[in-house]
């Protein structure tokens, strides 16, 4: 959205072309950067998937981690204070060495897509005395810029998990109540920043460092976070990436104001979900198409490069521990984890599927539409990434699975017009 198309192309190579050399830009945002010539923001769409559920466990991605342990195993936290270093050391280890390999990034690269956000929590980068978390996680992540640089695929990295948790939700590592902002733990963020700044930021693979997943604004001062963030813009200010912040899901345009003075590259990273509220959960399938395209029109009332981070085909939260482990689906009113409204919407069965064999043509042909009308509607903006690569059991928010079965087509867009 932000790219102009007067960039000297011979000169592409490690350029960084100001706003005020083609044209005026938006609070001295960039026209395009160029990383070893083959991706311009600006310029390029971002096309990817998100390596979901693997440096940061998720229990719906992967189920079969948590299923032999205790039913307060919750999250990444718990798993391994339950568990004990050394049992979960090899667990997790087991884990690290298969749920992604350099097959998978061969793959990705194979299927056409050019970006892995790759999650990573705060205590796999610098760990705190007191958490129980095991370490390993962090040489996976600098073997996948490897692998990432190998198949010419640019990385985001994502800071997906801060101290205390953001968002109070198990993708954080801590499933509970969000205490983040308190004591120490905006400086202890930051210092996470700094290394991951430090280690990578020169990486030829990685273009973006995201400085924190969906911190949950309701729940947060924003006048704490928006200091945060624009510290951590300003510590990454200096280094070879482009600062990546999500939104707080206050709506893409509500940052166009923000951190004004600053020169540094910024891209907004919003999440689209249509499945954690009740009354999307009752839209049918013409709605949340049109909704997705609405929502791409709000992208673009962003001054900042914009892109769709998170987005699936899921219509329903039927998926198995979508909403957390041991709590149930909004969809089908066994959801028990607040005060939200539970009220039967329609029956799960059949909604969750790990093959296409065992979802109805009319679910296909749905989820089709579905991911069809996001990818065209994020396309008017920067880009988009799938959530996630893969998943155990949960086609719909699969992308390997659902590119494979034809779902997502080669071309990634089946029907150029479907949002008018």
């Amino acid at each position: 959205m932000m790219g102009r198309t007067c960039i000297n192309m011979a000169t592409i190579v490690a350029i960084i072309l100001f706003a005020g050399m083609c044209g005026a830009t938006p609070h001295g945002t960039l026209s395009a950067i160029a990383r070893d010539s083959n991706f311009v923001f600006g310029v390029d769409k971002v096309r990817g998937v998100n390596l979901g559920g693997w440096l940061v466990l998720e229990p719906w991605i992967t189920p079969s981690v948590f299923s032999s342990t205790p039913e307060n195993v919750v999250d990444e936290f718990t798993l391994t204070q339950t568990l004990g270093a050394d049992a979960a050391a090899h667990l997790l280890d087991r884990h690290w060495s298969t749920w992604i390999t350099q097959a998978d990034i061969k793959d990705i690269a194979s299927k056409g897509l050019n970006f892995v956000r790759i999650p990573v929590g705060y205590w796999s980068v610098t760990p705190l005395d007191e958490d129980p978390y095991v370490q390993g996680a962090y040489e996976y992540l600098r073997m996948a810029l490897d692998w990432a640089k190998s198949s010419n695929i640019k990385v985001i990295i994502d800071l997906h998990g801060a101290p205390g948790s953001q968002n109070g939700l198990d993708n954080s590592g801590r499933r509970g109540t969000i205490q983040w902002t308190q004591g120490s733990t905006v400086a202890q963020t930051l210092n996470a920043l700094k290394k991951l700044r430090d280690d990578f930021a020169s990486h030829p693979a990685v273009a973006s460092i995201e400085l924190l997943n969906e911190p949950m604004s309701p729940n947060l001062d924003m006048g704490v976070v928006k200091q945060f963030m624009s510290e951590g813009v300003s510590n990454l200010a200096n280094s070879d990436v482009v600062v990546a912040f999500h939104d707080a899901f206050l709506g893409p345009a509500a940052w166009n104001d923000w951190n004004s003075g600053s020169s540094s590259p910024l891209l907004l990273d919003t999440h689209h979900y249509e499945v954690f509220d009740s009354g999307q959960l009752q839209m049918d399938a013409v709605a949340h198409i049109s909704s997705a395209c609405s929502f791409g029109t709000q992208m673009t009332s962003s001054n900042r490069w914009t892109i769709s981070g998170e987005f699936s085909g899921a219509m329903t939260d039927c998926a198995k521990w979508l909403n957390g482990r041991g709590v149930g689906a909004r969809y089908d009113g066994t959801y028990n984890r607040d005060s939200q409204g539970t009220s039967y919407i329609g029956s799960c069965d059949g909604k969750v599927s790990s093959t296409i064999e065992t979802l109805s043509q009319s679910d296909r042909d749905n989820i089709r539409n579905f991911i069809n009308a996001q990818i065209v509607a994020y396309e008017k903006a920067a880009g988009w990434i799938f959530w996630a690569w893969k998943t155990e059991s949960a086609l719909e928010w699969s992308f390997r699975d659902l590119f494979n079965a034809g779902i997502i087509p080669q071309s990634f867009i089946a029907n150029p017009s479907i949002c008018g």
